[in-house]
């Protein structure tokens, strides 16, 4: 804090000189102390906060230039002069790197000290000035990080890393959460920042620290931090500025968004199989059709109509693909109208048996439905647990075995009806288990080449499974067979 009157400190060994200075110091209004060496000049120099210190360079103990040091590590805006009839260019350049404000020489009039004072103070006011403002910018941004009752508290329950860097690159605000994507194990409050950060993060910030620009906008950048989609994050770094519009920071929030971007590339993937397995029935039918117009080429009615029924297979399967991937858009965004009500699995199986009765005696496979009682009943909309059996039903048949087998049980498990389908059909490989349940996925083996299908029953059926907070298991052998047990809720009375 400044003093009512400038406070100046005169170091020389030269008595004469040193009480003269300070009578007509005093004199013009000054508070002054005086050290008659090198020694007593570091002592009161570093222990009171001078406005200007007037030091002589040649002393018999410690020489001027390392009173200057001392005194402006201590105390940086004390205003020092190097009074010395023997200055030479090196002392000069030495001095002025410490800091000090300029050479008097020696013999000096009284006004050519006057002034020469005069001038140090100014400086000294202009310095204490900036020190003041630098303080009370950092102390606005700083008591954010202080507030911690209210907004630390907040912050650190925040799930999202946040940071908050001030003009000089310290860090002056943040949560544990950041750790994680900034990739370190500690950040200290006023610590030196930027050195630290990723140069893409790095850059975003100086968006606004090197810009004169008051616009109040944000930036934002994706990262990959770790190879292979492994974690990617989404940096946003918006200005934080003073009540005058004076910069005073800047905050980035860090999201991780390392599901979204898997659930972008399974996006991409799927539209890529979509247009796959849509363009291949098109271009079949679309092939007949060309054939059966062609003029140059001779068909009968027998070749005609094989065509026709070709192309009505085709036209069924892509049907069949269009509705599942209606349902399954349906599912994802939601939209499924359901009609909830009490309904008995034995009954929907029943009727899905009688359903698939001609597909049955055609491949001779029998069929054995076992369960305790007819009350095995759950909360659910009929038409999706009906789609559900169909499908897995659908598969025991078409993946049997001719004069195989297929058996079905209800029973309760704890809270849940436990629907058991097991078939004598041709199995699934480990690593084909593992994708069972992917959009699009059939089993290509020597088995299934003239088995039709979307690839998409499965998908749907997990899909229903799991929006009633049911399970489904599979077990599968490869050339012995495969079971499904799918729980779901019982009824609630």
């Amino acid at each position: 804090m400044q003093n009512a009157k400038p406070k100046i400190l005169v170091v020389d060994d030269e008595k004469g000189l040193r009480i003269g200075v300070q009578r007509l110091l005093e004199m013009e209004g000054y508070e002054v102390d005086v050290a008659e060496n090198g020694k007593e000049g570091i002592e009161l120099g570093t222990k009171n906060d001078y406005d200007i210190a007037i030091i002589d360079l040649k002393m018999p103990d410690i020489e001027g230039i390392e009173v200057l040091k001392n005194i402006k590590q201590k105390f940086p805006n004390t205003v020092c002069f190097i009074a010395t009839a023997f200055a030479s260019y090196d002392t000069a350049i030495e001095a002025t790197k410490l800091g000090a404000q300029s050479y008097i020489p020696k013999p000096f009039t009284p006004e050519e000290l006057i002034t020469e004072i005069k001038n140090g103070y100014q400086k000294r006011q202009l310095l204490l000035e900036e020190e003041k403002w630098r303080k009370e910018r950092e102390e606005r941004l700083l008591e954010v990080a202080f507030e911690k009752t209210r907004l630390n508290t907040i912050i650190n329950s925040i799930t999202d890393g946040v940071l908050v860097v001030n003009k000089e690159g310290l860090a002056v605000l943040f949560n544990p959460a950041v750790y994680k994507f900034l990739e370190l194990s500690e950040i200290k409050v006023e610590e030196y920042i930027l050195d630290k950060l990723r140069p893409e993060i790095l850059e975003l910030i100086n968006k606004f620290l090197l810009s004169d620009s008051k616009e109040k906008r944000s930036y934002t950048i994706q990262l990959e931090v770790k190879p292979n989609r492994e974690f990617f994050i989404e940096a946003t770094a918006s200005p934080v500025f003073h009540p005058g519009d004076n910069l005073a920071g800047v905050v980035i929030v860090f999201k991780d968004i390392t599901e979204l971007k898997k659930i972008e590339l399974i996006k991409s993937q799927f539209v890529s199989m979509v247009s796959h397995e849509l363009k291949a029935p098109i271009a079949a039918v679309y092939g007949f059709l060309k054939l059966m117009i062609d003029e140059n080429i001779k068909l009968n009615e027998e070749q005609k109509k094989d065509y026709i029924q070709r192309s009505m297979v085709r036209l069924d399967g892509l049907l069949k693909m269009v509705n599942d991937l209606l349902d399954i858009s349906r599912m994802e965004l939601k939209t499924v109208r359901r009609e909830i009500r009490k309904i008995c699995l034995t009954e929907i199986i029943k009727n899905i048996l009688e359903l698939f009765q001609v597909e049955i005696q055609k491949s001779n496979i029998t069929v054995n439905f076992n369960y305790q009682q007819n009350s095995f009943c759950i909360d659910a909309d009929a038409d999706e647990i009906t789609r559900l059996f169909t499908n897995l039903i659908s598969n025991a048949i078409k993946y049997n075995r001719p004069s195989g087998s297929i058996t079905i049980s209800i029973n309760q498990t704890g809270n849940f009806l436990l629907t058991e389908i097991k078939d004598t059909g041709i199995g699934m490989k480990e690593e084909e288990k593992k994708k069972l349940f992917s959009e699009f996925f059939r089993a290509k083996n020597e088995f299934t080449k003239n088995i039709s299908g979307t690839g998409l029953g499965l998908s749907i059926v997990k899909r229903i499974v799991d929006s009633y907070s049911g399970k489904i298991e599979v077990e599968s052998e490869y050339g012995i067979g495969t079971t499904f047990r799918i729980y779901l809720p019982l009824s609630v009375n």
